[in-house]
């Protein structure tokens, strides 16, 4: 089984902990969409990250895909089951990964354009702010070490993964302390072994 993608992304890197979290033995291949772009579109058309390659060759796109099925044959998901939990779990994902995917388009944005409607950046910067806000929120209202309860789940896990990308990848604009309980949750995921193991600091395409 084979991880294409950098940890410096935070879709690549919540596969990359969940997969070692399971136990999954697999071979972490850190292509770049843009300098092995080549390699990249012979599993994944689209040329976008995460990318796993199943034993036999199937390969899996989309972080939510591939959790889904990595789910599926774990004896603990990551998330719960089904009902309330799995719905406000689903939730915080999505807007953890929604966040992060307005991010990505802006940060391109901003990469290849020298002129950008003021509108447009004020709009973009605080939709950022804005989820950054809600998952603060949400840090702050938890009564339990994690969402999940004792360990950390998929929810944990992409709301520590696209804290830490967007303090790196938008230093200028994205300062933890800002959101506290957001800074404590990150400060505890990346505590942890699997957090350390799986971590790449932020590499601005070229």
């Amino acid at each position: 089984m084979q991880l294409i993608g950098q940890y410096d992304s935070p879709f690549v890197r919540r596969v990359g902990i969940a997969l070692t979290l399971y136990g999954i033995a697999f071979e972490h291949l850190p292509l770049s969409t843009f300098g092995d772009a080549d390699a990249f579109r012979q599993h994944n058309p689209l040329t976008r990250v995460p990318t796993l390659v199943l034993d036999g060759g199937e390969a899996l796109i989309d972080s939510a895909a591939i959790l889904d099925h990595l789910d599926q044959g774990a004896d603990r998901p990551l998330i719960a089951p089904s009902g309330p939990a799995r719905r406000a779990a689903l939730q915080r994902i999505a807007l953890a990964t929604g966040t992060a995917d307005k991010a990505v388009s802006f940060f391109y944005a901003r990469l290849f354009s020298s002129n950008l409607d003021a509108g447009f950046v004020a709009r973009c910067e605080g939709q950022i702010k804005g989820g950054l806000a809600a998952l603060d929120a949400g840090c702050a209202a938890r009564t339990t070490p994690w969402w999940h309860g004792e360990t950390p789940g998929h929810d944990d896990i992409a709301v520590a993964c696209v804290a830490r990308f967007l303090s790196e990848a938008y230093a200028h604009l994205v300062k933890l302390d800002v959101y506290p309980a957001l800074a404590a949750h990150s400060r505890a995921a990346e505590a942890l072994p699997v957090f350390q193991a799986v971590c790449q600091p932020f590499i601005p395409p070229q």
